[in-house]
């Protein structure tokens, strides 16, 4: 018997006492009802190659709240409103604590990040730092000048591309206009030239990032296979964030030397008041949490948006009867030729 039919086979022997317990105790476990578990692979088979429209059709047999067994791990499917209400609103305390997909394990990032932690003092004092320093009103209201300035940059790199009759590729200048808009608010410099090619590797960066944490991965589903990482996407995952984590070393470590220079005026953005903090508080936050928060901030600001930006305009781009509804609204409402404003 070779070496690897030695390990495969333990592996489906673990995995098969693993269920046959689960079996036993399921009398045990209060969980909403679902379709029947197969052995090992439990209801993986149902997802299909389009799985939202498969827990769809499930939710319609077994209800809005419904229990699957993807491999070893039990998952709760929410697919209505008045429950999503229920759970992300009324007992969110409840559920607040989410699933780490194992390729987030790479370099610790769960460990110190404000999306990924568990409810606990550490994750409080991250949230508040966070919405104190960039989500509240106020520092909003005071960001919205350069919100304005880049929308303004896009639309003159469009109007340039239209005037010489050049192809717009709407997900890679919306990218760059994310990207500016946010490192200005975190680092008050563009980290994109909008007319030129530049950093189109942070793109493919950010995005690998989303590719593989988005990845069905066989760990997640069979934890026992952690620490063979079969399909290689921890590793993947480690290379992406090393180059992230790298690029926001350098700017951390020019800040901090930018203010030992005599003369230097603070800056009023993100990384200035985490970098005060640091130094006030270092029990709240340290150099791992601000790289892990701007992670955050790069994956949820740049990709998220850029993504909903292009299939909104594909959409539009297949109904020309949609566009030209739409441009007669918005020259109803705003006045044809007339920037956007905030009221």
């Amino acid at each position: 018997m070779d070496q690897s039919t030695l390990v495969f086979g333990s592996i489906f022997a673990l995995s098969f006492l693993y269920i046959i317990a689960n079996i036993c105790n399921k009398g045990n476990n209060k969980v909403p009802p679902g379709p029947s578990p197969w052995p090992i692979i439990g209801n993986l088979h149902l997802l299909g190659a389009k799985p939202h429209a498969s827990l769809a059709n499930l939710a319609k047999i077994y209800g809005p709240i419904m229990s699957l067994k993807l491999g070893q791990i039990t998952t709760i499917v929410i697919s209505s409103s008045s429950m999503a209400k229920q759970v992300l609103k009324i007992q969110d305390q409840a559920f607040s604590t989410r699933f780490i997909p194992n390729a987030l394990q790479a370099h610790n990032h769960y460990k110190f990040s404000v999306a990924w932690l568990p409810v606990c003092p550490q994750w409080r004092t991250l949230r508040r730092i966070l919405n104190t320093n960039l989500l509240s009103s106020n520092r909003l209201d005071a960001n919205q000048h350069l919100r304005s300035q880049k929308v303004k940059q896009l639309i003159a790199y469009c109007d340039i591309c239209s005037l010489q009759g050049e192809a717009l590729d709407i997900g890679q200048v919306a990218f760059k206009t994310n990207l500016n808009l946010l490192s200005n608010t975190l680092f008050s410099k563009d980290l994109a030239d909008p007319f030129s090619d530049s950093k189109v590797e942070l793109k493919e960066v950010i995005w690998g990032v989303m590719a593989e944490v988005g990845k069905p991965n066989l760990v997640d589903f069979f934890p026992i296979l952690k620490k063979i990482d079969l399909q290689g996407i921890r590793r993947r995952t480690i290379i992406h964030f090393s180059k992230l984590f790298k690029l926001f070393d350098g700017l951390i470590n020019e800040r901090l030397e930018e203010k030992r220079r005599s003369g230097f005026t603070e800056k009023s953005d993100v990384l200035e008041m985490f970098l005060n903090i640091t130094e006030k508080n270092p029990e709240d936050i340290d150099h791992n949490h601000i790289k892990s928060m701007f992670l955050d901030l790069f994956g949820a600001g740049t990709d998220t948006t850029t993504s909903t930006l292009e299939w909104a305009m594909t959409e539009l781009l297949k109904q020309p009867e949609i566009i030209k509804k739409s441009q007669v609204e918005l020259a109803e409402i705003i006045g044809k030729g007339k920037p956007i404003r905030r009221s």
